[in-house]
């Protein structure tokens, strides 16, 4: 009996990529010794995604379509076609075509020698720019030097599992608050990397601002590190001795030249330990507003239609 493959594909406001897409896509599914369904996640798009995904399903009973009520973000996106799937190994992949699809017949490759887990490894990705280059390298070093998990390096939203593998993440991984690249990486089993060179985006652009960028990086840490809460300690300990120098140098300087002016070294050492104090406490409310998240237990995503699902 031949197996299925399900390609999850993730879209918010694609429609001048989907045809491209779609066309690229088929021609290699197709050629595959697989049977496979593609599965569109439509992100609440505010252009004509959904009606170039309804038309595609209308014409290829083998797409299939999940549209949202409205916006919930990349990662809920993936999350519902995880859900969704129904083959024996799930691929999810972006729609602008930066993830090749002519890496999936590898990617059967490596789920039939027994692999659960496929990390795409992006190795250049000259459309995003210097600055997201380096963004991206600096997340990776400094979630790897705080978390106890180990990330690979320029892992992407580019991903394989086996059906065994998407079972634990259906089942276990269901935070509010969530990393679903790192998940993957998180559950072990048999695992491997495939390294590709992202494509020059075919249309559009990135739907992650810098802010978007920085707020989900600190999610990512928070996530999966508790060291920021550790800060508290390291700064009291450093607080308390950067108290004892100011005390020797106090000493030190009244037994130099007398009464010595500490006016200006106090209003610094006030400034400074206030900027730690809420820093800390800063962190400490971001953790709070994860926990506050998961404590509400809300949806996920909400799907408002489906397309070439079962009843």
């Amino acid at each position: 009996m031949r197996k299925t493959l399900s390609v999850v594909v993730s879209c918010y406001n694609e429609e001048l990529a989907l045809d491209q897409f779609y066309q690229e896509t088929a021609i290699i599914l197709n050629k595959l010794h697989w049977n496979y369904e593609l599965i569109f996640v439509n992100d609440g798009s505010q252009d004509g995604t959904m009606k170039i995904l309804t038309r595609l399903s209308e014409m290829d009973k083998q797409v299939k379509v999940i549209s949202f009520s409205r916006n919930f973000g990349h990662e809920a996106a993936m999350i519902a076609g995880l859900d969704y799937s129904s083959g024996d190994g799930i691929v999810c992949m972006d729609a602008d075509l930066q993830h090749p699809p002519e890496y999936l017949p590898e990617i059967i490759k490596k789920l039939e020698d027994g692999n659960d887990v496929i990390n795409m490894v992006r190795t250049k990705n000259e459309s995003a720019g210097w600055f997201k280059n380096f963004a991206s390298s600096a997340f990776y070093h400094l979630i790897n030097a705080l978390a106890d998990v180990k990330f690979e390096p320029n892992a992407s939203d580019f991903f394989a599992v086996s059906k065994r593998a998407s079972i634990v993440l259906k089942d276990n991984y269901r935070e509010k608050v969530r990393f679903l690249r790192g998940y993957v990486q998180n559950i072990g089993f048999n695992r491997t990397t495939i390294e590709y060179e992202a494509r020059v985006r075919v249309a559009g652009e990135s739907k992650y601002s810098i802010k978007k960028l920085v707020a989900f990086s600190l999610n990512t840490i928070m996530c999966f590190s508790n060291l920021p809460l550790k800060l508290g300690i390291y700064a009291g300990c450093g607080a308390g001795l950067l108290g004892v120098l100011m005390m020797i140098y106090t000493i030190w300087s009244w037994a130099r030249v007398g009464t010595p002016n500490g006016y200006a070294t106090t209003i610094v050492l006030i400034c400074f330990m206030f900027a730690v104090l809420f820093l800390i406490v800063g962190i400490i409310g971001n953790y709070i507003a994860i926990l506050f998240a998961e404590l509400k237990d809300r949806p996920i995503y909400i799907v408002g239609e489906t397309k070439n699902f079962p009843e």
